[in-house]
């Protein structure tokens, strides 16, 4: 049986509206007692996702109550810098929306790396709950899919022991620039409660093809197989 959930659009725009509005069905029908924890991409369709959720949430400011945000990876830069992913979350989804500072738990890029890697790991368990396995239980984790099916920063270059390393978040060496980056392992995205993947762009057929095949190679095969189901919103046709 499929681990995952293939819904396909036309285009870029109403894949990144469709999932806003799953999103917004999601927040709305969740308990206000417990936080909501959301861990955000980075990538090209998120500046998309974005102004669809400050377009759909306006005059529903109650609608992030207890809504806490955390990063898939996040790029060794400081935060103001135009890679970083934070950067980007900040001025095209927190500043229109008035998310306050408390709910913000960015990873700090202009750390060293592995100090930087640490610090997350610490500040994530401390507001999400943690299964049975001692990783974090995400409610929802957003995933970008690069031309590799590299997903967070999770490239296929890695080795099996780098793969199985069951840290929360560490430092790794990308294959494409800026190369220092800070990113969730495998370990902590297979306990998120849900995962969503938003595959697209030119130029992926074959990685999202060979992604979905059982004997996949790519970050996100891997993925597929430690998780029960995964969701994947693309407007890609499969090689």
């Amino acid at each position: 049986m499929p681990r995952h959930e293939l819904i396909s659009f036309a285009d870029n725009v109403s894949l990144a509206r469709a999932v806003a509005e799953r999103w917004l069905k999601l927040l709305d029908e969740r308990s206000l007692s417990a936080p909501f924890c959301v861990a955000l991409s980075g990538g090209r369709i998120p500046k998309l996702f974005y102004a669809e959720m400050v377009r759909l949430t306006a005059g529903r400011p109650q609608i992030f109550a207890n809504v806490h945000f955390f990063w898939g990876d996040e790029r060794c830069v400081p935060p103001t810098d135009a890679e970083s992913n934070f950067a980007l979350a900040n001025e095209n989804l927190f500043k229109p929306l008035g998310i306050t500072a408390a709910q913000i738990h960015r990873v700090r890029g202009e750390l060293l790396p592995e100090e930087a890697a640490v610090e997350a790991a610490r500040e994530i368990e401390s507001v999400v709950p943690k299964n049975a396995s001692g990783q974090p239980s995400i409610d929802l984790v957003f995933l970008g899919m690069g031309e590799d099916g590299h997903v967070a920063s999770l490239f296929p270059s890695e080795s099996e022991e780098a793969m199985s390393r069951g840290a929360v978040f560490r430092a790794v060496t990308a294959s494409k620039p800026p190369p220092r980056r800070i990113t969730l392992g495998y370990a902590a995205l297979a306990a998120a409660n849900e995962v969503w993947v938003m595959a697209s762009g030119a130029g992926k057929e074959a990685a999202l093809g060979e992604s979905l095949e059982e004997n996949g190679r790519t970050p996100l095969a891997r993925l597929l197989r430690l998780r029960v189901t995964t969701r994947i919103f693309s407007d890609i046709k499969p090689a």
